[in-house]
This record gives C-alpha cells, structure tokens and sequence, in this order.
C-alpha cells in the first residue's frame, strides 16, 4: 500500500514536470514568434532560425520568403551562404591536420606557399588563423569589387593581395582578416593534395552528415537555395553576383540550420578534434606582449547577459548570418537571412538571451526621466580615441560615434541606458566629478571619459529645382567594375553603388549632397559649359573621382 502511494506521488510528480517543460517549451516559443514575426513577414526576405538545448533542437522555424520572383515562402529546408562561419570549417581543418602531425600552427607560411613575400616579417599558421598576421585584408582593398564577378584558383586570389605593404608586425596586433583564411585554404590543399571543397565535404561534411551543406557555387544546382537580396530606399532587389571561387575558405560554405547543428554538436562531442585543440580555439588568444583578445581559432569569445559565449559571423552578398553557443547552458542558436540588409546577429543574440532565461530589456520598457535628470549626462565622450556624442532632444537622448548615426537610447534606469534591441547598454556614473560611461556590446565593456567638445553640427539639406536634378541622372565610374548609379524619384536624388543598397542623397547646395546612412559626400563636377561630366565621392579620408559614363 505505501509503494503504491510512493508510486502515485511519483508519477504525479513525473507529469507536473512533464507540464512544466510544455508550458515553458510553449512560452518560449510563443516569445520568439513574435520577437521574429515583427522583423520578418510575408514582404520581407528571409529568416532561418533553429535554438537547441542539450544538442536536440527546441524551435525551428522559417520566417518571409526564401525567393520574392516564385513567391517561395521560407522554411527550415532552405540553404543559405553562411558567409564567415566558414572560417569554423577552415579552422577545425587545420587543426585536424595539426592532429595528425601534417603542420604545426608554428610553422611559418614560407612552408607551405614556399614565394609568399612576408617582407622579412615571421607569419605563422597560428598568425593567420587568429587575424594577427599583419596582411592586408583582400576585401578592404579598393580594387575588390572589381574582382566580383571573376572566378580565381586560390593562387590567382592570392596574387591579388600578397604584394601589398604589410598592416603591422606580426602579433602586434588584431585586425579582422579575410586574406588570412584564404591561404589557410591553400594550406589545407597544400598539405592534403585534395582541393578545399574536397576536404571539407569528406572530412567534415560525409563525416557530421551534413547532407544539406555545400561549398558555394554560382553555377552548381543547390537544392532549396534561399535567393539573396538587397534593400534599397524603394524595396528589395537581387544582391550583386559574387563568384563563390572569391570567398572561398574564408566565407563559401553553404548550409541550412538543421546542419549546422549537427556541427556544432560534433564540435561539443569532440568528434573531429579532440577537447585540447577546441579549447585553443573557442578561448581567445595573445598577442605578443600577452594582451588577450577575444578571437581564436574560428570562434569568438562573448557575453550573453552575463552567460559566456563562443559565436561567430558572416556577411556576405545577399546573406548574414550568426551562430551563438552557450556552453554552461548547453545552448546553440543559429539564424541565417537571405539578405545584407538585416542585423541577424542582434535577433540571434536576443533570441538567445530568451532561451536561457534572461531576456534583454526592450525600449517599451524605458521609464520616463526629468529633463534635468538626462541632461546630466550630455557631452562628449572618449573611448579610446573614438569620440561619441550624447545629445538630448525633445527630452530624448542620442548617442552619435563621431562619423556615424545618431541613435536613439532609452533609460532602464536613472543611469542605464540601452540602444534599440537591447544587447549594447551604456551605464553612466561620476569618478571626480566627471562624467563617466562604460558601454557593454557582445559581453565586452569600455569606458569613456567625459571630455570638452561640442557635438558636430546638424547638416542643413535644402530643396532644389527638378531641372538641376535631373542633370544629375546617369551611370558614374569610379574604377572600372565600381560604379554610382545616381536616378531622381519624387524630387528626390538616390545613389546605388555597385554591391550595396541604393540609398538617398541630401542636398545642402547646389552640386553638394550627403548621406544621412553613413559619412559620405557626393560633389557633382560640370565642365566649361555647366553640364555634370564627374562626381567625386568624398569617404573615410579618400576622395574618388568617378567619370560620367552614361
């Protein structure tokens, strides 16, 4: 009789909790449909999104459309470029090889690409695969774009960056690099004598079982490819042609959510590489003089609300994406869109702060302060040489990096501040009598120091005639495969430029615009008999001159 009522307790027991993990399962869900449903809809592209816990997968869902000319609605099926997550791919590889005993991280490039110019500088495996290297990134090169549409074997690529001047001295320093994962590439086939897609798909792909996962073609058939987009001022169009030969292991692969789990649970299984070569790449690194840095080999260490992370990127034409693990919660989120216009990686890590349980703040739960009590915190600040602005304006405060866009920031507290989304925060305080901020973004916190400088002024824009602007309509130059296609809608001037979204051009003068989108101005030239025969884009310290060629 009393086992039989031990029996019953339990059992009952057994079910509340089985309710318990519906209910909550349920409420999860019901938190992350409507989070996506306000970003994504029927009229947007896409948003892949897959959240596991303990390796199984609890929410897996598509939202918008995978292709707008077929009216092909998302789902979890569609393939996506992954865009830098490839460098996980390229990384593990290496270290797989290392394994085996066929490179040590040690060893200087010159070993494996035996002409490399390393301008008498020592460039490790090790160098490359953590962005210390020194070299030059080949997609921050003017000459970049066009390249795009040509297709190169990893030693044509090469040709392409190898002879620019070194950055800085090996190890010194960390710069995000693209050319760095391009010869890991060639490594990996130098080594192996199979070519990188090779390796990939045997060695990792057959191997994981990662049957919906490709390395990128323009040419090739892909099964359930999700089409990817641009956003310009007027709507959506297809993303430029990018030959996937460019990218390659540095940002190629193709992948949907379902296999990237199954990647990420092989890494946490230790199936390719064992527990010692994964803590050398999901722990960061040093530099030379011992300063730690965030990036390893492939993986970036990060913060969600306090909950540790490893997590990387990708951004490439028509496509982001962003991949976040937990590891003392067991929790991985992928989300993977087909276009170049969304911040993934902020609805990842929102998504991710949900599933664990400790949601950000959002700005409709910003409490309403005095103006007095935001006016204590205008000024100026100093990050490490960045200067950011913090204005009020009908009794609402922005934050503007120097350069950049104003923003909006709402109060959680007196002193603690969120941007939209909720992931980046400032907290202000005193020390001294100054002003004081310390700004968190992705776990990592800086602060800034309260300084003497007027915030820059508000670019006045004026209307002109609709004669003057359509003399600006036409095709501009700026070196051959980079062009500005500058078009006249309602009054209204609008520049695209080859590989990005069109955006709007403001007039403060006749022949003067600037955009509001990002720090740039377009001067329009005429010649002796008052026609437009040039404009020169003024960016990032360059001036550009492009030739009106139709």
């Amino acid at each position: 009789m009393k086992s039989k009522h031990y029996t019953s307790k339990a059992l009952t027991l057994y079910i509340c909790l089985l309710l318990s993990v519906s209910s909550f399962a349920q409420t999860l869900e019901q938190q992350i449909d409507t989070y996506i449903s306000e970003q994504y809809t029927s009229e947007t592209p896409s948003v892949s999104i897959l959240v596991a816990k303990d390796g199984k997968a609890i929410y897996n869902k598509a939202f918008g459309i995978a292709n707008f000319e077929l009216d092909v609605k998302a789902a979890p099926k569609h393939v996506y470029e992954i865009g830098s997550i490839t460098k996980q791919f390229t990384a593990v590889a290496i270290l797989m090889l290392e394994e085996q005993g066929k490179l040590s991280l040690d060893d200087e490039i010159t070993k494996f690409i035996s002409d490399y110019p390393t301008q008498g500088k020592t460039i490790t495996v090790h160098h490359l695969l953590n962005h210390t290297s020194g070299i030059q990134s080949y997609t921050g090169m003017a000459s970049f774009m066009k390249l795009a549409r040509q297709d190169m074997t990893p030693l044509e690529l090469i040709d392409k960056f190898k002879n620019e001047p070194m950055e800085f001295d090996p190890g010194t320093q960390f710069k995000y690099n693209n050319s760095g994962y391009i010869l890991l590439g060639q490594i990996i086939e130098v080594v192996t004598g199979k070519s990188y897609a090779d390796f990939i798909q045997t060695q990792i792909f057959d191997k994981v079982g990662m049957s919906n996962s490709y390395y990128g073609s323009m040419v090739d058939l892909i099964p359930n490819r999700a089409s990817g987009y641009s956003e310009t001022e007027t709507g959506y169009r297809n993303a430029d042609y990018l030959s996937l030969t460019l990218p390659y292991a540095a940002g190629s692969i193709m992948s949907t959510t379902g296999d990237l789990l199954k990647w990420q649970n092989a890494i946490s299984a230790n199936q390719l590489i064992k527990k010692s070569s994964l803590d050398k790449a999901v722990n960061g690194s040093k530099l030379n003089n011992g300063e730690d840095i965030n990036y390893g080999y492939g993986w970036i260490k990060g913060d969600v609300n306090g909950s540790r992370t490893i997590e990387h990127s990708g951004g490439i034409f028509g496509y982001t994406t962003n991949g976040v693990f937990l590891p003392e919660d067991n929790v991985y989120v992928i989300g993977l869109t087909n276009c170049d216009c969304k911040n993934v990686g902020a609805l990842v890590t929102n998504v991710a702060a949900m599933a664990i349980g400790k949601p950000f703040p959002k700005k409709e739960d910003a409490i309403t302060l005095s103006a007095s009590q935001l006016s204590k915190w205008v000024g100026a600040y100093e990050f490490d040489g960045v200067i950011r602005h913090i204005t009020l304006k009908d009794k609402q405060l922005f934050s503007q990096r120097e350069g950049s866009t104003n923003l909006e920031i709402y109060p959680m507290t007196e002193t603690n501040f969120i941007f939209d989304g909720g992931d980046t925060t400032y907290d202000f305080y005193t020390e001294d009598g100054n002003r004081m901020v310390k700004m968190k973004l992705g776990g990592q916190s800086i602060v800034g120091k309260g300084i003497d400088k007027a915030p820059p002024s508000e670019r006045q824009e004026i209307a002109l005639d609709a004669e003057t602007l359509t003399g600006y309509i036409g095709k501009y130059e700026i070196q051959p495969g980079f062009e500005i296609a500058i078009s006249v809608r309602d009054n209204k001037v609008y520049g695209l430029a080859t590989g990005q979204g069109e955006v709007e051009l403001f007039a403060e003068a006749k022949d003067k615009f600037f955009l509001k989108v990002t720090p740039a101005d377009i001067h329009f030239n005429r010649n002796a008999d008052g026609t437009i025969e040039s404009l020169t884009l003024f960016q990032g310290g360059q001036e550009m001159l492009g030739k009106k060629i139709e």
